[in-house]
């Protein structure tokens, strides 16, 4: 009986086959991963960055339209702790908690709720049309909540979940100005980040929250901390 050879591949090269083929699949997966870290990280930055600009552009403006107030910390214009702060230009007010005091429960002694609403929504960064200088004064000793009927939330939280880490006053000369036009140079700085609270995610010197790179929670693709430095004069001849 004659056998008729048929042409067909042997078991190895169907085994060097089969492994070129997976290499490949899972060369264009961890492309493909990588590709998508990538652009969380990206847009997390874009957006953190986006925020903490139109903050900064914010204060910068209302600082600039206003007449010079005092920097002295937690004196009749500026009240900055460890769980909250409250800025008060003359014209606007601002109020904000901090990352850590917005996650933390039952809520911290001075964490800074909105009147007649508790802790809900919680306050990221409000702003507050106050001439009087109410949001910075005490009544009873007490600094008030806000009135949110009154307040505009400057901080989308959204889905990178940001808040503010950190803001620091200072005005310079420290306790002089311009004699001759009434004004005063101010320094504002404050850090904006992603505000995930898990042990590990982010690393805590006092106010100052930075990502942590290496450790079991560490997640450099979800977050992201910048810190914003603005200059502003306040005051002038004719206000």
């Amino acid at each position: 009986m004659n056998h008729v050879s048929k042409p067909g591949f042997t078991i190895v090269e169907l085994m060097l086959a089969m492994g070129f083929v997976s290499a490949l699949l899972l060369a264009i997966a961890m492309t493909v991963i990588q590709i998508s870290n990538i652009y969380t990280r990206g847009m997390t930055f874009t957006n953190v960055n986006q925020e903490g600009g139109a903050i900064a552009n914010e204060l910068q403006k209302s600082v600039s339209s206003s007449k010079m107030f005092s920097a002295t910390l937690n004196g009749t214009n500026y009240v900055n702790n460890t769980d909250s702060g409250r800025l008060c230009t003359g014209g606007y007010s601002y109020a904000w908690n901090y990352g850590k005091s917005i996650k933390t429960l039952p809520a911290p002694a001075n964490y800074i709720k909105y009147r007649g609403a508790g802790a809900s929504p919680p306050i990221y960064f409000v702003k507050v049309y106050d001439p009087d200088l109410l949001v910075c004064t005490k009544v009873m000793g007490s600094y008030q909540p806000i009135d949110k009927t009154n307040a505009v939330e400057l901080i989308n939280a959204g889905q990178f979940d940001l808040a503010v880490h950190n803001f620091t006053l200072t005005s310079y000369p420290a306790t002089a100005s311009d004699s001759s036009t009434g004004q005063q140079l101010y320094s504002i700085g404050f850090d904006l980040g992603t505000n995930d609270q898990r042990p590990g995610v982010l690393t805590y010197n006092g106010n100052i929250a930075t990502c942590t790179l290496n450790g079991v929670n560490s997640d450099p693709n979800y977050c992201s901390v910048s810190h914003f430095d603005i200059v502003a004069r306040a005051g002038s001849a004719t206000n």
